[in-house]
């Protein structure tokens, strides 16, 4: 029961999170978020941050695809052997980034940013360590 419920409560942490990123992201590219506050503070301009941007939404649209699949929402499976080295990268993702986050020169980024990552991290530790795959959700 106790690992069916984190393992839940990881699949739905992260499909939470990742949409909500995504939805940050395109805030920044239409302006209602200011660009200094993403990426440490390192953005130069307009242009540099509309790569930036599509960069980051396009990853973040890819892990939740992981997630989703993961979690048995999409009609095609994926192998789980895959999907577990998935979740070990992007553990190691959302490690350094919290680390990139404590360092970042901009106050905002650090004390948001720095908890949803490391929850992150935790939850897809969490799944990348699930042994059993015939868990119900």
């Amino acid at each position: 029961m106790t690992s069916n419920f984190t393992k839940n409560i990881s699949i739905y942490g992260l499909i939470i999170i990742f949409s909500l990123t995504i939805i940050f992201h395109l805030l920044v590219i239409v302006g209602v978020v200011p660009y200094e506050i993403v990426w440490g503070g390192r953005l130069t301009n307009h242009s540099q941050m509309l790569i930036f941007e599509s960069v980051s939404i396009t990853i973040n649209l890819l892990m939740l695809w992981v997630v989703v699949s993961y979690a048995g929402f999409l009609r095609r499976k994926l192998n789980l052997k895959w999907l577990k080295v998935a979740f070990w990268v992007m553990f190691f993702l959302f490690s350094l980034n919290t680390i990139g986050n404590l360092n970042s020169s901009n106050q905002t980024e650090k004390m948001i940013f720095t908890p949803v990552t490391v929850l992150l991290a935790v939850f897809c530790l969490r799944l990348a360590l699930s042994k059993r795959s015939g868990e119900s959700f």
